[in-house]
C-alpha cells in the first residue's frame, strides 16, 4: 500500500524549499524523525536549512499556526527555541505538492549532561520562563495530555489498529485498565493547572553550546500540567532522581512558583507515556518508516515485555511521590 509521504522524493523537497525563497544546492540529509519528515538542506551561498514536512492530516492549519506562534513567541522573549523562519510576508507554514512545511535556521550542539547540577538548573531556568510565558494563555486549537488523550484514547487507537493479536486483548485489557484507573484517580487528587507546555521534553529535544540550552521540536506543545516538561530529565534510582529534580526546580522557581503537588503526577505521566507509545507505533505501522525503525514492534517478545512494563507501572504508583530536599 502506498502512503503519503511515498511521494515526497528529493526534487519535490527540493522545489519546495525553492518556492518558499531560498536557492537549495542539492544536498540533502536526512534527520532522525519519524512522525515528520525532516531533513538538513544545503543553501547556495548560505547555511543550511531545516526542513519540517508535516505528516499529512495530523495536525490542522490553526493547530500548526499555534505551534509556531507559541515558539516565536519564546524566541521573541529571548528565550533559546528554535522557531521557524518567516517569509517576507511574515508566513511560516507553506505548501507544495498538498504538503506543509516549515524550515528552521540550523541550531548545532550537544546533548546536555544530566548529572551537573548546574546545567540542570540552568535548564530549570529557562523552563520556568516557557511556563511563564505559556501560562499567559491557552492554546484554542492543540490537545491537552490527560488520561484521556493518552490513556483511553491512545487503548482505543491500539485496538482498532489491529496491531495486538486477539488471544493477547482481554490480558492487554485485564492489564491497561487498573493502571488508567489509579492514574485517573491521581489526576483528579492532584488537580493540577493546565498550561502550554514544549510538551516532548526529553534529552533529544535539548542541545548543549557553550552558551547554555536551547530547545528544539515544538510539534508536540500541547496543554498539560508543567511537570510534564520536567519529569523525562531525570533518570536512575529513586535517590538520583530526586537530586536531578531538585536541582532543576531549584532553578525553574528563580523565574516561576512551582507546585509540588503535581511531583505525585511523574509516574502517572510515566505510565501514559509507555501506554500512547505503543499506541503510536501502532497506528503508524502503515508508514514503511515505522516497520524499518521498529522491527521488534508487535513480536511475541514485544508484547510480554509491554504486559510487564505495565504491571511495574502499576506498582510503580503505589509508592510514595518523590518529595525535594
Amino acid at each position: 500500500m502506498s502512503h503519503p509521504y511515498d511521494r515526497l522524493d528529493p526534487d519535490t523537497i527540493l522545489d519546495a524549499v525553492e518556492a518558499a525563497g531560498f536557492i537549495p544546492d542539492g544536498r540533502l540529509l536526512s534527520l532522525n524523525s519519524y512522525e515528520n519528515r525532516v531533513l538538513q538542506v544545503g543553501i547556495d551561498e548560505a547555511s543550511p536549512l531545516i526542513a519540517k514536512f508535516y505528516r499529512p492530516g495530523r495536525w490542522s492549519d490553526e493547530a500548526i499556526a499555534e505551534e509556531h506562534d507559541f515558539s516565536r513567541s519564546l524566541q521573541g522573549a529571548e528565550i533559546p527555541v528554535v522557531a521557524p523562519l518567516a517569509n517576507a510576508t511574515g508566513q511560516t507554514l507553506h505548501r507544495h505538492e498538498g504538503f506543509r512545511f516549515a524550515l528552521f535556521p540550523r541550531q548545532g550542539g550537544r546533548s546536555p549532561d544530566l548529572e551537573n547540577p548546574d546545567k540542570l538548573e540552568w535548564i530549570g531556568r529557562f523552563l520556568g520562563r516557557i511556563h511563564q510565558l505559556g501560562a499567559e494563555r491557552p492554546f484554542a486549537h492543540r490537545p491537552t495530555l490527560n488520561p484521556q488523550t493518552f490513556g483511553q484514547d491512545a487503548v482505543q487507537a491500539l485496538l482498532a489498529s489491529g496491531q495486538l493479536p486477539d488471544e493477547l486483548r482481554s490480558r492487554y485489557l485485564s492489564t491497561v485498565e487498573p493502571l488508567l484507573a489509579a492514574i485517573e484517580d491521581i489526576f483528579r487528587s492532584v488537580g493540577a493547572r493546565e498550561i502550554r507546555l514544549h510538551g516532548d521534553c526529553h534529552p533529544g529535544n535539548l542541545l548543549w553550546t557553550d552558551a547554555g540550552p536551547h530547545f528544539v521540536d515544538m510539534d508536540d506543545c500541547r496543554m498539560g500540567p508543567a511537570v510534564q516538561d520536567l519529569w523525562m530529565l531525570i533518570a536512575g534510582d529513586r535517590a538520583e532522581m530526586t537530586w536531578q529534580l531538585d536541582a532543576v526546580i531549584e532553578g525553574y522557581r528563580t523565574f516561576r512558583p512551582f507546585d509540588t503537588r503535581e511531583l505525585a503526577l511523574i509516574e502517572p505521566l510515566r505510565g501514559l507515556r509507555i501506554i500512547h507509545y505503543a499506541a503510536w507505533l501502532a497506528s503508524r505501522w502503515d508508514d514503511p518508516a515505522f516497520p524499518l525503525a521498529f522491527p521488534w514492534f508487535g513480536t511475541a517478545q514485544y508484547w510480554e515485555e509491554h504486559f510487564i512494563t505495565l504491571a511495574q507501572q502499576q506498582r510503580a504508583l503505589e509508592q510514595p511521590p518523590l518529595a525535594l530536599y
